[in-house]
């Protein structure tokens, strides 16, 4: 059987990212978008300068979610560290603080093989949501702004309720004495007082090792 991931529209965004910027993102009650360009993969960094070119925009930004579930690869590639975070967001909810803006986009991301955009150019709209087949496994969302009138950086929604926020995941290499204070620091913020708060166990499962425990 597949897991649910795989066959079924994922209702959960999975943003990673660093405790100061959740902690900003939970205090300020807004999601931000950034210049991509300080993207790791060259490719994309590419795709969206040329993009950006064709559409004589003064201004492209991006904001990206994983919509697979948890990985180790997630972590490492995108919050690698102890200071590291993964922001569980409803996907309706998060998405409605962009309606209304004409010059927000968002999907998926398509994952294309090499050879068939050397066979077949792609239209250059959608340039900022291609990126190569080796990154299939990260199954990424993006939001992307474009301006051709004004240079704007960052961008900022609000998120006033935060209901979109489901839980917190504190980094899997984040030193267990200091979970229950960055729990408590985090909970303290006005409206998160019930917020579900946990460290991953990606690396380091009680659940894990005592099924192995039981090894005949």
């Amino acid at each position: 059987m597949k897991r649910a991931e795989n066959n079924a529209e994922s209702k959960i965004f999975y943003r990673y990212t660093n405790l100061s910027a959740a902690i900003d993102l939970l205090r300020k009650k807004r999601i931000r978008l950034l210049d991509p360009t300080s993207w790791d993969d060259k490719n994309d960094i590419f795709s969206i300068r040329t993009y950006k070119e064709r559409k004589n925009a003064k201004t492209v930004l991006a904001l990206c979610f994983a919509e697979g579930t948890e990985k180790y690869h997630y972590w490492k590639a995108f919050s690698n560290g102890p200071d590291g975070v993964c922001i569980l967001f409803e996907k309706e909810k998060l998405l409605s603080a962009f309606r209304g803006d004409d010059k927000i986009e968002h999907r998926r991301v398509k994952y294309v093989p090499m050879r068939e955009i050397e066979k077949s150019p792609p239209d250059v709209s959608d340039l900022p949501f291609l990126k190569r087949y080796p990154y299939r496994a990260e199954r990424e969302y993006r939001v992307i702004y474009t301006d051709t009138g004004e240079l704007i950086e960052p961008k900022d929604y609000p998120i006033d309720d935060l209901s979109c926020v489901k839980q917190i995941r504190l980094s899997p290499w984040m030193p267990s004495p200091l979970v229950d204070s960055v729990r408590k620091t985090l909970k303290d913020i006005p409206g998160c007082e019930r917020l579900k708060i946990r460290r991953s166990t990606v690396v380091d499962s009680e659940r894990w090792k005592s099924a192995v425990n039981r090894a005949n």
